[in-house]
């Protein structure tokens, strides 16, 4: 059966393709921003552990899952352009199910972020809200080069870093805690900017003015890795600054190599974005959890 033709005969969606909705390997970022979180917290994981793997399961599986399916659904039109072998556009997730799927995970989100005390649930709100109003009518900040990125790194990176820390403690985090988590996620608005060349062709035909639609690739590459690499600058200067010389010297490491591996991408960005995505981002996220422990040495004194 051709998937033109499935796509009006299927009734129930494709299990594999609703996997493939929620997409698992972006779970990753919020995951371990999380653990970075709750490293940095100071507290010790022992008598800890249930509220440690809940708060993981949320961040990635669940809220981060649901963001997925509800991108999906509220992009359907534009992945039948760019990606037209995607669940919903294939037909593989008929109907509404995609719909149904990101409502149902929504309600998951707030009943599992509960459990995580007032600070747990009061971030869960806000990623599920933030989830929404980037890919949503009438909100739909994804439209925005500067505003959908920074949103996505926001809840990639510094709302989970929060998160962990706070459930951990019990309390709002440290100033550093919050400092760090904030430029990390200032910093994942140009890996979220380099993701977007995937979709270029399809976002200069729906009206979504990314940074690679507004600027074109090369200048749109050059901006992300300003944004990536300036944070990280100044995190180890606030490091060495509180007393950390050594993690500040590991993230510096970090960082040239980043920079080295940018230069190679520049030469390229639209080829070579995806490769830079497998690679530089690696470090960069090796960096947050060296900030991570550095917070966790101060948190204990």
């Amino acid at each position: 059966m051709s998937v033109t033709s499935e796509r009006y005969v299927r009734r129930w969606p494709d299990p594999a393709a609703l996997l493939t909705l929620i997409k698992p390997i972006t779970w990753f970022p919020p995951m371990w921003a999380f653990l970075c979180g709750a490293v940095s917290s100071g507290v010790a994981f022992s008598g800890h552990w249930p509220q440690l793997v809940l708060g993981i399961a949320l961040a990635g599986p669940i809220v981060c899952g649901m963001s997925q399916a509800a991108n999906d659904w509220c992009d359907r039109h534009v992945d039948a352009i760019n990606e037209p072998d995607r669940p919903i556009p294939s037909g593989r997730v008929p109907g509404h199910w995609g719909l149904w799927v990101a409502l149902a995970m929504s309600a998951l989100s707030l009943i599992v972020g509960w459990f995580l005390g007032t600070w747990g649930f009061v971030a869960t709100i806000v990623a599920v809200l933030c989830a929404w109003a980037y890919s949503a009518e009438p909100v739909r900040l994804k439209r925005s080069g500067w505003l959908g990125p920074g949103l996505v790194g926001l809840c990639y990176e510094g709302l989970p870093w929060f998160t962990g820390a706070a459930v951990l403690s019990a309390t709002l985090p440290s100033t550093p805690i919050l400092i760090i988590a904030a430029l990390y996620a200032i910093g994942a608005h140009g890996i979220m900017t380099l993701n977007d060349f995937k979709a270029l062709e399809g976002d200069r035909q729906m009206g979504v003015n990314s940074l690679p639609v507004r600027l074109g690739p090369e200048r749109a590459a050059r901006v992300a890795c300003c944004i990536m690499a300036v944070p990280q600058a100044v995190v180890l200067v606030l490091l060495f600054a509180w007393g950390a010389p050594i993690f500040a010297v590991a993230i510096a490491i970090a960082l040239l190599l980043q920079l080295l591996a940018m230069r190679r991408m520049l030469g390229d960005p639209k080829a070579l974005a995806p490769w830079y995505n497998a690679t530089g981002v690696s470090l960069y996220v090796s960096g947050m959890m060296v900030a991570a422990f550095a917070l966790r040495g101060m948190e204990a004194l």
